[in-house]
């Protein structure tokens, strides 16, 4: 693992969700996406360190409709990362359409464990939760493998889309 590398993008891509897609109402989670690209193309191990790194940087910004407490985020990402780093061992997740299934399931999951662990902390939510909920995950499972290709170029990992089986 190239963990420069890996530090420039989380960074890169948190000032991006932070500035530029924090304006727009419902937008794809890009850290999610990534969280899901670390545990479907890196090992184990990697993926879980990934994991709770990107869920720290996703609880050091909160969208501006749903304010998040500290911490929620990082376990949750850090969870399901766990899980599904554990899960690429038993199904392989190579193609776009598995992909962009589990970026949804994965958005869907720890989102709602995300808001519930921030219901148990005394943070208020908002009523439309599951409805932002839903967007993010839609948006993010249609822009999500798109995004693997770029990602895997810039960290350097052989991902084999377009080889012949």
């Amino acid at each position: 693992m190239r963990w420069f590398r890996f530090a420039v993008l989380i960074l890169f891509v948190t000032v991006l969700q932070a500035s530029v897609l924090a304006n727009l109402n419902i937008s794809p989670d890009l850290l999610l996406i990534l969280l899901v690209f670390f545990c479907i193309y890196c090992s184990s191990t990697d993926a879980i360190i990934t994991s709770f790194a990107i869920g720290f940087a996703a609880d050091l910004i909160s969208s501006p409709g749903l304010p998040m407490p500290m911490g929620p985020q990082m376990i949750s990402f850090g969870l399901f990362g766990t899980l599904l780093a554990h899960l690429r061992r038993v199904i392989s997740i190579r193609k776009m359409p598995y992909q962009a299934l589990v970026i949804f399931s994965t958005a869907l999951l720890a989102g709602g464990l995300a808001y519930f662990l921030a219901f148990l902390k005394g943070q208020t939510i908002t009523a439309n939760i599951w409805t932002v909920l839903l967007g993010v995950s839609i948006y993010s499972a249609i822009v999500g493998p798109f995004l693997f290709l770029p990602s895997a170029w810039w960290m350097h990992i052989r991902i084999n889309r377009f080889a012949r089986r």
